[in-house]
Formats: structure tokens, sequence, C-alpha cells
């Protein structure tokens, strides 16, 4: 299937055609403004609830689904098949490094705005589970994708000793306007178990997260910042279609 074309979520046929950033569906006349990325990956160990949550019908045409035998894989399929303003559901956080990738290679200066109730931040040698889910911004960063200057580490409060140290070291912090001066675009990965956990099902409740009314502030004052939004991204989701409807209210806030 073209690159150009989508899935409508009203007609469910390939009828969604890529317009700019937005698309427009030429069966029914809807319009969007985002094209939806499904990655139905885990790289970890236990993860199918995130699996199952990337296929939550939320109400976006459905640009591709990216099925890979390997991470590396995976980084390098959503990385080229990315929609000029793409909406990613995962799956686990993972499925933001191709996304980010992408981006970065169209913007001078991407930044990036990661919400978790985890840092991301391990690496196979500091982490103690393994799992590659608890890795990917590490993987931006040390990357060359993203810079620490162009990064806000937000609701982040289950850190591993390794993290915190790495943190203090890069100058991380959760300031959303540090990181967004100077960018061109900005890309918003929102690993839904930073909000309370009574809020949104998700696949690691963490106590003590902010409210889904301040993320959605959070959201409206990206987007009123005047840096133009590359993209976003859903991960850590548990598959309650319960979550579809909170979900939708996030992305309009950001503008999607």
């Amino acid at each position: 299937m073209s690159i150009l074309r989508a899935k409508c979520p009203t007609c469910r046929a390939y009828t969604a055609v890529a317009l700019g950033v937005g698309y427009e569906c030429h069966s029914c006349g809807r319009t969007f403004s985002a094209g939806l990325v499904r990655v139905p990956r885990a790289w970890g160990d236990g993860g199918e609830e995130m699996v199952e949550a990337a296929a939550l019908a939320l109400d976006y045409p459905e640009a591709s689904v990216v099925e890979e035998d390997s991470l590396v894989a995976q980084t390098l399929a959503v990385a080229s098949d990315l929609p000029e303003r793409p909406l990613v559901l995962g799956g686990c956080c993972c499925s933001h490094v191709g996304a980010v990738e992408g981006l970065a290679a169209r913007h001078e200066r991407l930044a990036l705005v990661w919400l978790d109730a985890h840092g991301d931040l391990n690496t196979p040698g500091t982490s103690p589970s393994g799992n590659q889910w608890g890795m990917p911004l590490r993987m931006l960063l040390d990357g060359g994708a993203i810079d620490a200057a162009g990064v806000a580490l937000v609701g982040a409060r289950n850190l591993d000793p390794p993290e915190v140290e790495f943190i203090r070291a890069n100058a991380i912090d959760d300031d959303v306007d540090r990181a967004l001066q100077g960018a061109d675009a900005v890309y918003v990965a929102f690993d839904c178990d930073v909000v309370d956990p009574d809020e949104l099902t998700v696949f690691m409740p963490e106590p003590d997260g902010p409210s889904l009314a301040e993320v959605e502030r959070l959201f409206i004052r990206i987007r009123e910042s005047g840096v133009p939004l590359a993209g976003a991204g859903l991960t850590g989701l548990a598959p309650d279609p319960a979550n579809v409807e909170p979900l939708e209210r996030l992305c309009a806030a950001l503008g999607l």
C-alpha cells in the first residue's frame, strides 16, 4: 500500500489520502490531522497486554502496522514508513525510537517531551530486568538522534540508581519550556503509566502521577508554544476500550 494512503476509521476503506500533515478520506469526506502507525510489539518479558493495546480503535486513519521480528528492524520500518505527522500507538516505548529517529532526520532541531513514570534510561549493562522497554530514551540519546538539552522528562518517579546518575550528569529535567527553546518541531512521547492509575488502564501502573487534566493542560501549552508538533506516540497501555476517549481527548489537546 502506498505510504500516501491509509485506512479510514469511518468507512474502513483505504481511501484516506495524505494531504500535507493530515488526511482526507475520498470516500466519506472526513479529514484528519495525523496518520496512525500501529506498533504491536513489546520488547521485554510479559508485555502481551501492551501488544494487544496497539489495536485500540483510535479515530485516526491507519497509515501502517509495523510488526518486525527485531527491535532494529522495527525501528527502521517505523522511521521509513512515517506519515508527515504520525500518531504512533504501541506497544512499548521502543516504538518511539523509530518515530523520533525518522522525524529528527526531517528537522534541524527536534525537541522531545517524554512523559513516563519510568526513566527509560537504562542500558543492557545497567538494567535490572534486561527488558529493552526500559532503554528507549537512552537509545535515542546515545544514538545522537536528539541531545539532552532538547529533552524534557516529565513525571518520572520510579528510577533505577544508574538512571538517576545519568539524569544528573546530563542535566535532564522536566522543564518543557527549556526543551522547546530553539526547536523547530517537537515529538511528544506519552507512556500512559505516567498518569494516576485511577484514570487510565496501563500495563505498569505507578502511584502519585499527574491527573489527565494536568496532562491535558501541559499538552495545550505545547500546542500553543509556537513550536510545530512533528508527531506523538502513545504507549504502555492495557487493552481497555475505556482508554480510547481520554486518549483522544489528550490528542485533541495537542492539536491532533
